[in-house]
């Protein structure tokens, strides 16, 4: 057999196995796939790649588990109503959106990789331990995305470190608390660090594609972060401020972050091309005629022209303008900041999407700076990332909630509609034992309706509430599987 068709039969068998009726079924062990795969090192980049194209596919869901229930995005009339459900925090187990099989079916990929691509090593004489140690730094960096995801969406998921192969497989596997799965991450990122390359891709899609330090740093930095140990979030962002390749853009060229993308800021981004049959789903979701997904009145107050002095990032940049109460999401529709080029022909759904990118990871830096009382120096990168966005520098209160609002503010105004917002405002709400709970709440039901703010805002009081429901489906396939308590009834 062929090295295509091995290709072909492997990722087939990969996807039916972690994608089907069930998120573990198995490998079949005895069949064509064991004996005639995993030969060569060539078949170990095949299975590689699909986890990074699979971990692509999903841009769109992770645009909505970013933005959907937070204040910068609103629905129009042709939003599905499983979303308009989440949106409401209305959110039942059988919402299509509690769906957590394609993370998981990357998972399985990560694994896959991680236990096979060694024996490779010891049957294709051509594949050097260098080259296996990078392809494995991918895979942890990959499945310790996939549950960070996880964690932040579901809060206590199954850890599964085992590709499901065999018959004795554990199909069944139990929940673990969410910030101990999260500690085993950040111990495996860190074992493989070493092994991962600063440049070492043959093109810069690839570096700015596939995993590198710098992206294992900006993964571990975020983890930090959302388990509030500052120290450890400084020290993560400072080896990726050390390295030279990564820079702010100037305030003129912010655009290119969208188009072309892969700049000289982008940190890791899944990587998109129309011309080779990999299209993205933003451009549908956010073009004009999709009817589906549009900047709140919220993000058209902080970018209007009419109301804002953001230039850099507002009008015709973040947002586009086409009539009273007529506004799109225009990263991932225009070609220029100017609000008239729109893409089109093979670049039409080529947007990258930027999981990080070097102003993400100084904002998590000033954060966790202004969390220790370090003030000044939160206060200057914040001010250098404003002073790129041509506005005007703040002068803050040495407190930590001065800062703290003033960053999930500048966070809004550079990531807006990049996956991050939800998450951003989950993180403040838990932080010194939820004590900022009623803010998180009255930032969320400032952008819907007056009649729906009372019921909102209960809604969200129990913060068990801020997390999404497993699936109906996989509560009932798998015993050992428990609710999360906010939705048992």
């Amino acid at each position: 057999m062929n090295h295509k068709n091995k290709v072909l039969i492997l990722l087939a068998a990969l996807a039916f196995s972690a994608g089907c009726e069930k998120w573990l079924d198995l490998i079949p062990p005895q069949g064509l796939i064991r004996q005639e795969f995993w030969q060569t090192k060539e078949d170990v980049d095949a299975v590689v790649m699909g986890a990074y194209e699979t971990f692509a596919s999903m841009d769109d869901m992770l645009f909505r588990y970013g933005e959907l229930r937070a204040d910068l995005v609103t629905g129009d009339v042709n939003l599905g109503e499983g979303e308009r459900m989440v949106a409401e925090s209305n959110i039942y187990p059988d919402n299509w959106l509690c769906n957590w099989e394609d993370f998981y079916k990357v998972i399985n990929y990560c694994n896959e990789i991680i236990k096979n691509a060694p024996l490779v090593r010891e049957i294709d004489n051509t594949f050097t331990d260098y080259q296996l140690q990078g392809y494995l730094s991918e895979a942890y960096f990959l499945r310790g995305l996939a549950y960070f995801y996880l964690v932040r969406i579901f809060m206590d998921v199954p850890y599964v470190t085992e590709p499901t192969e065999t018959d004795d497989a554990d199909v069944y596997p139990a929940k673990m608390a969410g910030d101990e799965l999260l500690r085993l991450v950040l111990e495996d990122l860190d074992n493989i660090r070493r092994f991962a390359t600063t440049d070492g891709y043959q093109t810069l899609a690839e570096i700015r594609g596939r995993a590198t330090k710098a992206s294992i740093d900006a993964l571990m930095a975020d983890i930090s972060l959302w388990l509030f140990e500052y120290e450890d979030v400084i020290t993560y962002v400072e080896r990726i401020e050390a390295n030279e390749e990564y820079e702010l853009l100037p305030g003129a060229r912010w655009f290119e972050l969208f188009y072309p993308g892969n700049s000289l800021e982008g940190i890791f981004e899944f990587q998109f091309d129309d011309q080779l049959n990999q299209p993205n789903s933003l451009y549908g979701m956010t073009q004009r005629l999709s009817y589906s997904y549009d900047p709140s009145q919220k993000a058209i107050e902080m970018f209007g022209i009419e109301f804002s002095k953001e230039f850099v990032r507002g009008q015709d940049a973040t947002i586009r303008k086409y009539g009273e109460d007529d506004f799109i999401i225009w990263k991932y529709v225009g070609r220029a900041p100017d609000g008239e080029t729109v893409r089109s022909g093979s670049v039409q759904r080529s947007c990258n999407w930027i999981v990080y990118r070097l102003a993400d990871v100084m904002l998590m830096k000033a954060e966790a700076l202004s969390q220790l009382g370090r003030y000044g120096e939160a206060l200057e990168i914040i001010n250098e990332i404003r002073s790129r966005a041509d506005v005007t520098s703040l002068s803050l209160p040495d407190s930590p909630v001065a800062y703290e609002d003033a960053i999930l503010q500048e966070r809004a105004l550079e990531l807006a509609f990049e996956g991050k917002r939800w998450f951003d405002l989950v993180r403040m709400g838990s932080r010194n034992n939820y004590s900022r709970k009623s803010e998180l709440i009255e930032i969320i039901i400032s952008s819907v309706p007056s009649t729906q703010k009372r019921i909102l805002a209960t809604k969200l009081t129990n913060p068990l509430g801020w997390y999404m429901p497993i699936s109906e489906t996989e509560v009932e396939r798998n015993p050992n599987l428990v609710q999360n308590p906010y939705y048992i009834f």
